[in-house]
Protein backbone atom coordinates (compact mmCIF):
# COMPACT_ATOMS: atom_id res chain seq x y z
CA UNK A 1 0.00 0.00 0.00
CA UNK A 2 1.27 3.50 -0.85
CA UNK A 3 1.76 5.85 1.96
CA UNK A 4 -1.02 7.83 3.92
CA UNK A 5 0.72 10.91 2.06
CA UNK A 6 -0.26 9.30 -1.43
CA UNK A 7 -4.04 8.93 -0.73
CA UNK A 8 -4.42 12.79 0.17
CA UNK A 9 -3.97 12.48 3.69
CA UNK A 10 -2.39 15.79 5.50
CA UNK A 11 0.96 14.61 7.31
CA UNK A 12 -0.73 15.01 10.97
CA UNK A 13 -4.07 12.71 9.74
CA UNK A 14 -2.28 9.39 10.53
CA UNK A 15 -1.68 10.84 14.47
CA UNK A 16 -5.82 11.13 14.26
CA UNK A 17 -7.06 8.39 12.41
CA UNK A 18 -4.83 6.31 15.42
CA UNK A 19 -6.00 8.89 18.45
CA UNK A 20 -9.44 8.46 17.45
CA UNK A 21 -9.19 4.52 16.60
CA UNK A 22 -7.54 3.85 19.82
CA UNK A 23 -9.32 5.98 22.35
CA UNK A 24 -12.31 4.45 20.82
CA UNK A 25 -11.51 1.03 21.17
CA UNK A 26 -9.91 1.80 24.62
CA UNK A 27 -13.27 2.68 25.68
CA UNK A 28 -14.97 -0.47 24.65
CA UNK A 29 -12.52 -2.52 26.26
CA UNK A 30 -13.22 -0.68 29.42
CA UNK A 31 -16.97 -1.24 29.48
CA UNK A 32 -16.12 -4.75 28.34
CA UNK A 33 -13.45 -5.60 31.10
CA UNK A 34 -14.73 -3.81 34.27
CA UNK A 35 -17.13 -6.75 34.32
CA UNK A 36 -14.54 -9.52 34.43
CA UNK A 37 -12.46 -7.15 37.53
CA UNK A 38 -15.88 -6.79 39.29
CA UNK A 39 -16.48 -11.00 39.14
CA UNK A 40 -16.59 -11.39 42.83
CA UNK A 41 -18.66 -8.36 43.73
CA UNK A 42 -21.06 -9.14 40.42
CA UNK A 43 -21.49 -12.69 42.26
CA UNK A 44 -22.26 -11.41 45.43
CA UNK A 45 -24.97 -8.33 44.04
CA UNK A 46 -26.32 -10.85 41.15
CA UNK A 47 -26.44 -13.88 42.09
CA UNK A 48 -26.53 -13.71 46.03
CA UNK A 49 -28.92 -16.91 45.74
CA UNK A 50 -26.35 -19.33 44.66
CA UNK A 51 -23.38 -20.67 47.58
CA UNK A 52 -20.39 -18.73 46.85
CA UNK A 53 -18.35 -21.32 44.74
CA UNK A 54 -21.74 -21.69 42.55
CA UNK A 55 -21.92 -17.87 42.86
CA UNK A 56 -18.70 -17.06 41.57
CA UNK A 57 -19.01 -19.82 39.13
CA UNK A 58 -21.82 -17.90 37.27
CA UNK A 59 -20.42 -14.18 37.42
CA UNK A 60 -17.41 -15.56 35.42
CA UNK A 61 -19.53 -18.13 33.08
CA UNK A 62 -21.75 -14.64 32.52
CA UNK A 63 -18.47 -12.71 31.76
CA UNK A 64 -17.94 -15.79 29.33
CA UNK A 65 -21.48 -15.27 27.87
CA UNK A 66 -20.57 -11.71 26.71
CA UNK A 67 -17.38 -13.14 24.46
CA UNK A 68 -19.65 -15.99 23.39
CA UNK A 69 -21.87 -13.26 21.53
CA UNK A 70 -18.81 -11.29 19.96
CA UNK A 71 -18.33 -13.55 16.73
CA UNK A 72 -21.54 -12.70 16.09
CA UNK A 73 -20.82 -9.44 16.58
CA UNK A 74 -17.84 -9.92 14.03
CA UNK A 75 -19.90 -11.10 11.14
CA UNK A 76 -22.79 -8.60 11.30
CA UNK A 77 -20.64 -6.20 11.58
CA UNK A 78 -17.94 -7.37 9.47
CA UNK A 79 -21.00 -7.46 6.55
CA UNK A 80 -21.65 -3.78 7.35
CA UNK A 81 -17.37 -3.21 7.30
CA UNK A 82 -16.98 -4.70 4.16
CA UNK A 83 -19.82 -3.93 2.04
CA UNK A 84 -20.51 -0.33 3.90
CA UNK A 85 -17.79 0.77 5.22
CA UNK A 86 -14.90 1.16 7.87
CA UNK A 87 -16.17 4.20 9.61
CA UNK A 88 -19.81 3.63 10.06
CA UNK A 89 -19.54 -0.03 11.07
CA UNK A 90 -17.22 0.84 14.12
CA UNK A 91 -19.07 4.61 15.03
CA UNK A 92 -22.40 2.07 15.52
CA UNK A 93 -20.44 -0.55 17.52
CA UNK A 94 -19.24 2.37 20.28
CA UNK A 95 -22.55 3.62 20.75
CA UNK A 96 -23.95 -0.16 21.38
CA UNK A 97 -21.54 -1.03 23.68
CA UNK A 98 -21.64 2.72 25.61
CA UNK A 99 -25.43 2.38 26.20
CA UNK A 100 -25.00 -1.44 27.32
CA UNK A 101 -22.60 -0.77 29.48
CA UNK A 102 -24.50 2.54 31.48
CA UNK A 103 -27.40 0.57 31.94
CA UNK A 104 -26.13 -2.19 33.56
CA UNK A 105 -25.52 0.39 36.26
CA UNK A 106 -29.04 1.35 36.56
CA UNK A 107 -29.80 -2.52 37.05
CA UNK A 108 -31.65 -4.07 40.17
CA UNK A 109 -29.83 -6.18 42.51
CA UNK A 110 -31.02 -9.46 42.76
CA UNK A 111 -32.13 -8.58 46.46
CA UNK A 112 -34.39 -5.92 45.39
CA UNK A 113 -35.81 -7.96 41.87
CA UNK A 114 -34.67 -11.64 42.29
CA UNK A 115 -34.37 -13.48 39.50
CA UNK A 116 -35.46 -10.71 36.94
CA UNK A 117 -31.94 -9.11 37.46
CA UNK A 118 -29.83 -11.29 36.46
CA UNK A 119 -31.51 -11.90 33.42
CA UNK A 120 -31.36 -8.33 32.46
CA UNK A 121 -27.51 -8.23 32.88
CA UNK A 122 -27.00 -11.12 30.70
CA UNK A 123 -29.10 -9.54 28.04
CA UNK A 124 -26.95 -6.52 28.70
CA UNK A 125 -24.13 -8.51 28.41
CA UNK A 126 -25.00 -10.06 25.46
CA UNK A 127 -25.13 -6.35 23.73
CA UNK A 128 -21.67 -5.75 24.79
CA UNK A 129 -20.65 -9.21 23.10
CA UNK A 130 -21.73 -8.21 19.81
CA UNK A 131 -20.79 -4.68 19.86
CA UNK A 132 -16.95 -5.55 20.80
CA UNK A 133 -17.82 -8.28 18.46
CA UNK A 134 -17.15 -5.50 15.67
CA UNK A 135 -15.18 -3.09 16.96
CA UNK A 136 -11.67 -4.54 17.16
CA UNK A 137 -11.79 -5.63 13.70
CA UNK A 138 -12.69 -2.45 12.52
CA UNK A 139 -10.59 -0.35 14.48
CA UNK A 140 -7.21 -2.53 13.80
CA UNK A 141 -8.24 -2.28 9.71
CA UNK A 142 -8.60 1.15 9.54
CA UNK A 143 -5.31 2.26 11.25
CA UNK A 144 -3.35 -0.78 8.90
CA UNK A 145 -4.79 0.12 5.88
CA UNK A 146 -3.58 4.19 6.64
CA UNK A 147 -0.23 2.85 8.17
CA UNK A 148 3.31 2.60 5.91
CA UNK A 149 3.85 -0.77 4.75
CA UNK A 150 7.06 -0.83 6.76
CA UNK A 151 5.49 0.73 9.92
CA UNK A 152 2.50 -1.18 10.22
CA UNK A 153 3.24 -3.42 13.36
CA UNK A 154 4.46 -0.22 15.49
CA UNK A 155 1.19 1.83 14.06
CA UNK A 156 -1.15 -1.03 14.68
CA UNK A 157 0.05 -1.47 18.15
CA UNK A 158 -0.81 1.25 19.31
CA UNK A 159 -4.51 -0.05 19.09
CA UNK A 160 -3.01 -3.67 20.66
CA UNK A 161 -2.19 -1.21 23.53
CA UNK A 162 -6.03 0.05 23.91
CA UNK A 163 -6.55 -3.33 25.87
CA UNK A 164 -4.47 -2.13 28.60
CA UNK A 165 -5.41 0.83 28.60
CA UNK A 166 -9.18 0.05 28.78
CA UNK A 167 -7.87 -2.34 31.67
CA UNK A 168 -5.53 0.08 33.39
CA UNK A 169 -8.71 2.48 33.34
CA UNK A 170 -11.13 0.10 34.61
CA UNK A 171 -8.82 -1.10 37.42
CA UNK A 172 -8.28 2.48 38.68
CA UNK A 173 -12.09 3.41 38.41
CA UNK A 174 -12.50 0.54 40.45
CA UNK A 175 -9.63 0.43 42.70
CA UNK A 176 -10.60 4.53 43.39
CA UNK A 177 -13.76 3.43 44.14
CA UNK A 178 -13.22 1.17 46.40
CA UNK A 179 -10.81 2.61 48.50
CA UNK A 180 -12.82 5.94 48.99
CA UNK A 181 -15.98 4.54 49.89
CA UNK A 182 -15.24 1.30 51.71
CA UNK A 183 -15.90 -1.90 51.14
CA UNK A 184 -18.82 -2.73 52.44
CA UNK A 185 -20.56 0.48 50.83
CA UNK A 186 -18.46 -0.43 47.17
CA UNK A 187 -20.71 -3.51 47.78
CA UNK A 188 -24.08 -2.23 48.21
CA UNK A 189 -23.75 0.88 45.77
CA UNK A 190 -20.58 1.81 44.70
CA UNK A 191 -20.22 -0.92 42.19
CA UNK A 192 -22.07 1.13 39.80
CA UNK A 193 -19.98 3.97 39.78
CA UNK A 194 -17.22 2.53 37.21
CA UNK A 195 -20.70 1.85 34.63
CA UNK A 196 -22.19 4.52 34.81
CA UNK A 197 -19.23 7.28 34.56
CA UNK A 198 -18.32 4.98 30.94
CA UNK A 199 -21.10 7.57 29.56
CA UNK A 200 -18.34 10.60 29.34
CA UNK A 201 -15.82 8.11 27.33
CA UNK A 202 -18.59 7.37 25.36
CA UNK A 203 -19.68 11.18 24.47
CA UNK A 204 -15.93 11.56 23.54
CA UNK A 205 -15.09 8.19 21.42
CA UNK A 206 -18.44 9.26 19.01
CA UNK A 207 -17.24 12.39 18.56
CA UNK A 208 -13.54 11.58 17.67
CA UNK A 209 -15.01 9.14 15.75
CA UNK A 210 -17.54 11.11 13.91
CA UNK A 211 -14.89 13.20 12.46
CA UNK A 212 -12.46 10.42 10.90
CA UNK A 213 -13.08 10.19 6.67
CA UNK A 214 -13.00 6.61 5.48
CA UNK A 215 -10.16 4.72 5.25
CA UNK A 216 -8.23 4.66 1.77
CA UNK A 217 -7.87 1.23 0.81
CA UNK A 218 -12.14 0.64 1.35
CA UNK A 219 -12.72 4.49 -0.23
CA UNK A 220 -10.69 3.08 -3.56
CA UNK A 221 -12.22 -0.14 -3.58
CA UNK A 222 -15.79 1.41 -3.35
CA UNK A 223 -14.93 3.77 -5.97
CA UNK A 224 -14.03 1.14 -8.38
CA UNK A 225 -17.00 -0.28 -7.83
CA UNK A 226 -14.87 -3.63 -6.32
CA UNK A 227 -16.55 -4.02 -2.89
CA UNK A 228 -17.78 -7.43 -1.98
CA UNK A 229 -22.00 -8.00 -2.74
CA UNK A 230 -21.43 -11.29 -0.56
CA UNK A 231 -18.55 -11.11 2.17
CA UNK A 232 -19.79 -13.60 4.23
CA UNK A 233 -20.15 -16.16 0.57
CA UNK A 234 -16.47 -14.54 -0.31
CA UNK A 235 -14.98 -15.09 3.21
CA UNK A 236 -15.76 -18.51 4.50
CA UNK A 237 -16.84 -20.19 1.00
CA UNK A 238 -14.10 -19.76 -0.78
CA UNK A 239 -11.33 -22.30 0.21
CA UNK A 240 -8.04 -19.85 -0.35
CA UNK A 241 -10.20 -17.64 2.21
CA UNK A 242 -11.44 -19.86 4.44
CA UNK A 243 -7.77 -21.69 4.78
CA UNK A 244 -6.03 -17.91 5.92
CA UNK A 245 -9.14 -18.27 8.26
CA UNK A 246 -8.35 -21.60 10.07
CA UNK A 247 -4.94 -20.45 10.06
CA UNK A 248 -5.44 -17.52 11.56
CA UNK A 249 -7.96 -18.96 14.21
CA UNK A 250 -5.47 -22.49 15.19
CA UNK A 251 -2.31 -20.63 14.23
CA UNK A 252 -2.85 -16.91 16.49
CA UNK A 253 -6.10 -16.97 18.14
CA UNK A 254 -5.98 -20.18 20.04
CA UNK A 255 -2.93 -19.19 21.63
CA UNK A 256 -4.26 -15.15 21.99
CA UNK A 257 -7.33 -16.28 24.06
CA UNK A 258 -5.46 -18.33 26.49
CA UNK A 259 -2.24 -16.31 27.20
CA UNK A 260 -3.36 -12.93 27.27
CA UNK A 261 -6.98 -13.68 29.25
CA UNK A 262 -4.41 -16.46 31.69
CA UNK A 263 -2.37 -13.20 32.12
CA UNK A 264 -4.42 -10.34 32.50
CA UNK A 265 -8.09 -12.07 33.93
CA UNK A 266 -7.69 -16.02 35.47
CA UNK A 267 -4.56 -14.71 37.42
CA UNK A 268 -7.22 -12.42 39.23
CA UNK A 269 -9.35 -15.22 40.22
CA UNK A 270 -6.19 -16.97 41.25
CA UNK A 271 -4.80 -14.67 43.81
CA UNK A 272 -8.30 -13.91 45.31
CA UNK A 273 -9.77 -16.99 45.55
CA UNK A 274 -6.67 -20.08 45.95
CA UNK A 275 -4.10 -17.99 47.60
CA UNK A 276 -6.40 -15.17 49.82
CA UNK A 277 -4.79 -12.15 48.59
CA UNK A 278 -6.61 -9.37 49.33
CA UNK A 279 -9.04 -7.75 46.84
CA UNK A 280 -7.31 -3.79 46.90
CA UNK A 281 -3.67 -5.89 46.85
CA UNK A 282 -4.60 -7.95 43.67
CA UNK A 283 -6.09 -5.16 42.37
CA UNK A 284 -2.83 -2.69 42.88
CA UNK A 285 -0.36 -5.56 41.59
CA UNK A 286 -2.55 -5.91 38.48
CA UNK A 287 -3.24 -2.35 37.69
CA UNK A 288 0.90 -2.41 38.09
CA UNK A 289 1.22 -4.85 36.00
CA UNK A 290 -0.84 -3.80 33.28
CA UNK A 291 0.77 -0.16 33.03
CA UNK A 292 4.56 -1.42 33.35
CA UNK A 293 3.35 -4.05 29.74
CA UNK A 294 1.86 -1.22 27.95
CA UNK A 295 4.20 0.50 26.31
CA UNK A 296 5.65 -3.53 25.22
CA UNK A 297 2.12 -3.45 22.67
CA UNK A 298 3.84 -0.66 20.41
CA UNK A 299 7.96 -2.06 21.28
CA UNK A 300 6.86 -5.81 20.11
CA UNK A 301 4.18 -4.22 16.81
CA UNK A 302 7.39 -1.97 16.24
CA UNK A 303 10.01 -5.22 16.84
CA UNK A 304 7.66 -7.26 14.02
CA UNK A 305 8.34 -4.76 11.57
CA UNK A 306 12.56 -5.55 11.89
CA UNK A 307 11.84 -9.46 12.43
CA UNK A 308 9.30 -10.60 11.58
CA UNK A 309 5.48 -10.88 12.97
CA UNK A 310 6.08 -14.42 13.23
CA UNK A 311 9.27 -14.91 15.06
CA UNK A 312 7.88 -12.50 17.66
CA UNK A 313 4.54 -13.97 18.22
CA UNK A 314 6.29 -17.52 18.44
CA UNK A 315 8.48 -15.79 20.80
CA UNK A 316 5.29 -15.05 23.01
CA UNK A 317 3.69 -18.42 22.68
CA UNK A 318 6.47 -20.50 23.82
CA UNK A 319 7.30 -18.24 27.11
CA UNK A 320 4.06 -18.78 28.08
CA UNK A 321 3.97 -22.21 27.46
CA UNK A 322 7.05 -22.76 29.48
CA UNK A 323 6.03 -20.42 32.34
CA UNK A 324 2.42 -21.93 33.26
CA UNK A 325 3.17 -24.31 35.81
CA UNK A 326 6.73 -22.84 37.22
CA UNK A 327 4.93 -19.24 37.13
CA UNK A 328 1.53 -20.30 39.28
CA UNK A 329 3.49 -22.25 42.00
CA UNK A 330 5.70 -19.34 42.43
CA UNK A 331 3.59 -16.73 42.46
CA UNK A 332 1.46 -19.18 45.17
CA UNK A 333 4.61 -19.36 47.55
CA UNK A 334 5.35 -15.75 47.09
CA UNK A 335 1.83 -14.84 47.99
CA UNK A 336 0.88 -17.25 50.86
CA UNK A 337 3.80 -18.94 51.71
CA UNK A 338 2.01 -20.14 54.98
CA UNK A 339 -0.67 -21.96 52.81
CA UNK A 340 2.07 -22.89 50.74
CA UNK A 341 3.51 -24.90 54.15
CA UNK A 342 0.75 -26.17 55.45
CA UNK A 343 -0.23 -27.78 51.73
CA UNK A 344 3.32 -29.39 52.07
CA UNK A 345 2.89 -30.46 55.41
CA UNK A 346 -0.31 -31.19 56.92
CA UNK A 347 -2.42 -32.13 52.78
CA UNK A 348 -6.01 -31.97 52.91
CA UNK A 349 -7.77 -35.20 51.53
CA UNK A 350 -11.78 -36.27 51.01
CA UNK A 351 -12.00 -40.09 51.65
CA UNK A 352 -15.06 -41.13 49.67
CA UNK A 353 -17.08 -43.55 48.19
CA UNK A 354 -16.07 -41.88 44.16
CA UNK A 355 -20.03 -43.69 43.17
CA UNK A 356 -21.67 -41.35 45.55
CA UNK A 357 -19.18 -37.94 44.52
CA UNK A 358 -20.96 -35.44 41.63
CA UNK A 359 -18.66 -33.71 39.34
CA UNK A 360 -18.59 -30.41 41.33
CA UNK A 361 -19.57 -27.97 38.58
CA UNK A 362 -22.97 -26.30 38.24
CA UNK A 363 -22.75 -22.76 36.50
CA UNK A 364 -26.71 -22.57 36.64
CA UNK A 365 -27.00 -23.15 40.24
CA UNK A 366 -29.65 -26.14 40.28
CA UNK A 367 -27.85 -29.19 41.80
CA UNK A 368 -28.32 -29.77 45.14
CA UNK A 369 -24.98 -31.79 45.79
CA UNK A 370 -26.38 -33.59 48.73
CA UNK A 371 -24.44 -36.44 49.39
CA UNK A 372 -21.56 -36.92 51.70
CA UNK A 373 -19.44 -36.69 49.49
CA UNK A 374 -20.83 -33.93 47.18
CA UNK A 375 -21.24 -31.98 50.48
CA UNK A 376 -17.03 -32.18 51.70
CA UNK A 377 -16.07 -31.02 47.85
CA UNK A 378 -18.44 -28.39 47.23
CA UNK A 379 -17.26 -26.87 50.87
CA UNK A 380 -13.74 -27.54 50.46
CA UNK A 381 -13.90 -26.11 46.63
CA UNK A 382 -15.21 -22.74 48.28
CA UNK A 383 -11.84 -22.34 50.14
CA UNK A 384 -9.98 -22.32 46.73
CA UNK A 385 -8.12 -25.18 48.81
CA UNK A 386 -6.08 -28.36 47.21
CA UNK A 387 -7.28 -31.43 47.98
CA UNK A 388 -6.43 -35.06 47.26
CA UNK A 389 -9.21 -38.00 46.37
CA UNK A 390 -8.72 -41.14 48.25
CA UNK A 391 -11.20 -44.23 47.53
CA UNK A 392 -13.11 -44.71 50.87
CA UNK A 393 -15.33 -47.56 51.21
CA UNK A 394 -18.64 -45.70 52.99
CA UNK A 395 -21.39 -43.48 52.36
CA UNK A 396 -19.85 -41.03 54.39
CA UNK A 397 -17.42 -39.17 53.56
CA UNK A 398 -13.94 -38.03 55.56
CA UNK A 399 -12.02 -35.04 55.18
CA UNK A 400 -8.33 -35.36 56.11
CA UNK A 401 -6.86 -32.24 57.59
CA UNK A 402 -3.28 -33.18 58.81
CA UNK A 403 -4.24 -35.08 61.98
CA UNK A 404 -7.39 -33.24 61.53
CA UNK A 405 -10.75 -35.55 60.79
CA UNK A 406 -13.99 -34.67 59.72
CA UNK A 407 -17.04 -37.10 58.98
CA UNK A 408 -19.04 -35.40 56.89
CA UNK A 409 -22.72 -36.28 57.29
CA UNK A 410 -25.14 -37.16 53.89
CA UNK A 411 -27.88 -34.30 52.96
CA UNK A 412 -29.75 -36.37 51.15
CA UNK A 413 -33.64 -36.14 52.38
CA UNK A 414 -33.18 -32.82 54.08
CA UNK A 415 -35.03 -29.91 52.87
CA UNK A 416 -33.58 -26.72 51.84
CA UNK A 417 -33.52 -25.47 55.02
CA UNK A 418 -32.14 -28.18 56.62
CA UNK A 419 -29.64 -28.58 53.94
CA UNK A 420 -27.98 -25.43 54.28
CA UNK A 421 -27.91 -25.95 57.72
CA UNK A 422 -25.79 -28.63 57.76
CA UNK A 423 -23.42 -27.56 54.99
CA UNK A 424 -23.25 -24.02 57.58
CA UNK A 425 -22.10 -26.52 60.63
CA UNK A 426 -19.68 -28.65 57.93
CA UNK A 427 -18.24 -25.80 56.67
CA UNK A 428 -17.72 -24.02 60.59
CA UNK A 429 -15.22 -27.40 61.14
CA UNK A 430 -13.62 -27.27 58.12
CA UNK A 431 -12.70 -23.95 58.87
CA UNK A 432 -11.54 -25.06 62.44
CA UNK A 433 -9.79 -27.85 60.90
CA UNK A 434 -7.88 -25.80 58.82
CA UNK A 435 -6.75 -23.10 61.28
CA UNK A 436 -5.74 -25.93 63.59
CA UNK A 437 -3.77 -27.11 61.05
CA UNK A 438 -1.78 -24.41 60.28
CA UNK A 439 -3.78 -22.73 57.17
CA UNK A 440 -4.47 -19.03 57.05
CA UNK A 441 -7.51 -17.80 56.89
CA UNK A 442 -5.97 -15.05 54.08
CA UNK A 443 -2.56 -14.14 52.97
CA UNK A 444 -0.16 -12.19 55.10
CA UNK A 445 0.77 -9.11 53.67
CA UNK A 446 3.61 -9.12 55.91
CA UNK A 447 4.97 -12.09 54.65
CA UNK A 448 4.21 -11.40 50.75
CA UNK A 449 6.96 -11.42 48.67
CA UNK A 450 5.52 -8.82 46.11
CA UNK A 451 9.10 -8.53 44.12
CA UNK A 452 8.89 -12.20 43.14
CA UNK A 453 5.31 -11.85 42.59
CA UNK A 454 5.15 -9.06 40.63
CA UNK A 455 8.01 -10.78 38.61
CA UNK A 456 6.44 -13.43 37.51
CA UNK A 457 3.24 -11.32 36.90
CA UNK A 458 5.80 -9.61 34.29
CA UNK A 459 6.76 -12.64 32.76
CA UNK A 460 3.01 -13.50 31.73
CA UNK A 461 2.78 -9.56 30.50
CA UNK A 462 5.64 -10.02 28.50
CA UNK A 463 4.47 -13.28 26.92
CA UNK A 464 1.54 -12.29 26.16
CA UNK A 465 2.38 -8.69 24.63
CA UNK A 466 5.02 -10.34 22.65
CA UNK A 467 1.94 -12.38 21.00
CA UNK A 468 -0.48 -9.27 20.73
CA UNK A 469 1.71 -6.52 19.70
CA UNK A 470 2.18 -7.72 16.37
CA UNK A 471 -1.21 -9.55 15.74
CA UNK A 472 -3.54 -6.57 14.28
CA UNK A 473 -0.63 -6.38 11.70
CA UNK A 474 -0.43 -9.96 11.05
CA UNK A 475 -4.17 -10.67 10.82
CA UNK A 476 -4.53 -7.34 8.59
CA UNK A 477 -1.36 -8.69 6.39
CA UNK A 478 -3.25 -11.83 5.87
CA UNK A 479 -6.72 -11.21 4.28
CA UNK A 480 -7.62 -9.24 0.88
CA UNK A 481 -9.63 -5.44 1.05
CA UNK A 482 -13.08 -6.68 0.03
CA UNK A 483 -13.24 -9.08 2.48
CA UNK A 484 -11.11 -8.22 5.14
CA UNK A 485 -13.02 -6.93 8.31
CA UNK A 486 -14.96 -10.35 7.97
CA UNK A 487 -12.67 -12.72 7.82
CA UNK A 488 -10.21 -11.04 10.20
CA UNK A 489 -12.89 -10.13 12.60
CA UNK A 490 -14.54 -13.87 12.91
CA UNK A 491 -11.35 -15.52 13.42
CA UNK A 492 -10.01 -12.83 16.33
CA UNK A 493 -13.30 -12.88 18.18
CA UNK A 494 -13.84 -16.88 18.10
CA UNK A 495 -10.50 -17.00 19.48
CA UNK A 496 -10.74 -14.29 22.34
CA UNK A 497 -14.52 -14.74 22.64
CA UNK A 498 -14.69 -18.69 23.19
CA UNK A 499 -11.11 -20.16 24.22
CA UNK A 500 -10.41 -16.25 25.94
CA UNK A 501 -13.91 -15.68 27.21
CA UNK A 502 -14.45 -19.19 28.68
CA UNK A 503 -11.11 -19.76 30.23
CA UNK A 504 -11.64 -17.91 33.54
CA UNK A 505 -15.14 -20.40 34.06
CA UNK A 506 -13.12 -23.39 32.51
CA UNK A 507 -10.03 -23.07 34.95
CA UNK A 508 -11.90 -22.60 38.14
CA UNK A 509 -14.13 -25.62 36.89
CA UNK A 510 -11.16 -27.91 36.37
CA UNK A 511 -9.38 -26.40 39.65
CA UNK A 512 -12.82 -27.21 41.12
CA UNK A 513 -13.48 -30.78 39.64
CA UNK A 514 -10.24 -31.98 40.42
CA UNK A 515 -9.36 -30.58 44.11
CA UNK A 516 -6.16 -29.33 42.42
CA UNK A 517 -5.49 -25.64 41.78
CA UNK A 518 -3.18 -25.82 39.25
CA UNK A 519 -5.19 -28.04 37.49
CA UNK A 520 -6.65 -24.39 35.44
CA UNK A 521 -3.63 -24.77 33.63
CA UNK A 522 -4.65 -27.50 31.79
CA UNK A 523 -6.70 -25.78 29.24
CA UNK A 524 -4.17 -22.86 28.47
CA UNK A 525 -1.43 -25.12 27.68
CA UNK A 526 -3.48 -26.60 25.31
CA UNK A 527 -4.83 -24.29 23.27
CA UNK A 528 -1.02 -22.13 23.60
CA UNK A 529 0.50 -25.29 22.49
CA UNK A 530 -1.78 -26.01 19.53
CA UNK A 531 -1.21 -22.39 18.02
CA UNK A 532 2.70 -22.99 18.44
CA UNK A 533 2.35 -26.25 15.94
CA UNK A 534 -0.04 -24.96 13.71
CA UNK A 535 1.78 -21.07 13.60
CA UNK A 536 5.53 -23.07 12.86
CA UNK A 537 4.29 -25.34 10.14
CA UNK A 538 1.30 -22.90 8.38
CA UNK A 539 1.76 -19.85 8.91
CA UNK A 540 3.70 -17.39 6.61
CA UNK A 541 5.50 -14.30 7.10
CA UNK A 542 3.43 -10.75 6.06
CA UNK A 543 6.55 -8.37 7.44
CA UNK A 544 6.16 -5.34 5.01
CA UNK A 545 3.38 -7.09 2.28
CA UNK A 546 1.32 -4.40 0.86
CA UNK A 547 -2.17 -5.09 1.48
CA UNK A 548 -3.35 -4.49 -2.37
CA UNK A 549 -0.91 -7.89 -2.97
CA UNK A 550 -3.01 -9.88 -1.13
Amino acid sequence: MASVAAHGEQPWSMKRVVAASAAGTAFEWYDFFIFGSLASTIQKVFFAGLDPTAGLVAALGLFAAGFAFRPLGALIFGVIGDRIGRKGAFLTTVSLMGASTFLIGLLPTYATAGIISPILLILLRILQGIALGGEYGGAAIYVAEHAQNAKRGATTGWIQITASLGLIAGLLVILGTRTSVGETAFIAWGWRIPFLVSVILLIISVWLRFKLSESPAFAKLKEEGQTSKAPLREAFGQWDNLKRVLIAFFGIMCAQGAVWYLSFFYIQVFLTKSLGVPEQTKDALILAMTVASAPLYVFFGWLSDRIGRKPVMIGGMLLALLAYLPGFHAMAAAANPALVEAQRLRPVEVHADPAQCSVQFDPVGTRRFDSSCDIAKSLLASTGISYANRPYGSDKAIIAVGAEQIEVPDGRGLDAAGLRALRESTAKQIKAALAAEGYPPSADPARMNIPLLFFWLMVFAVASTALYGPQAAALVEMFPTRVRYTAMSFPYHFGTGWVGGFLPVVSLALATITGNIYASLWYPAFFTAVSVFVALFFMRETRGKRLEDV
